[in-house]
């Protein structure tokens, strides 16, 4: 019985390691020259003003759900496109109704103001 399990602990076994061998073998193999100018920070070039866990507007996070909710829309549409003449009318009608389901959410997130930046 305990058989069957193997290849699942097998699967896990080889996705930890994948995960973990890489970052020793960096930690263990790779140069470690810290310096000034490898710790100061970067980016922005000053120092940083203010705590990191800082509060942000709610709109970020609306801006950024819709940009993750637009961006599976094209990831779902670029697969049915490929195999619409297959799917023919059936796939049509679900793609029409999933896409109608993504407008009514999207009318809706602009009646309500979130994609309006005050």
């Amino acid at each position: 019985m305990l058989a069957e399990y193997f290849p699942i602990l097998l699967f896990i076994c080889v996705g930890i390691a994948v995960g973990v061998v890489p970052m020793l073998l960096g930690k263990l193999l790779g140069p470690s020259r810290p310096d000034a100018e490898k710790n100061s920070p970067y980016e922005c070039g000053f120092e940083a003003f203010e705590d990191a866990r800082m509060k942000f507007d709610v709109r970020y996070y609306l801006v950024a759900i819709l940009f993750i909710l637009f961006d599976l829309e094209i990831a779902f549409l670029f697969p049915w496109a490929v195999v619409l003449d297959e799917i023919g009318l059936f796939g049509f009608l679900s793609m029409m109704v999933f896409l109608g389901i993504l407008v009514v959410g999207f009318v809706y997130e602009w009646m309500k103001g979130a994609l309006e930046w005050e």
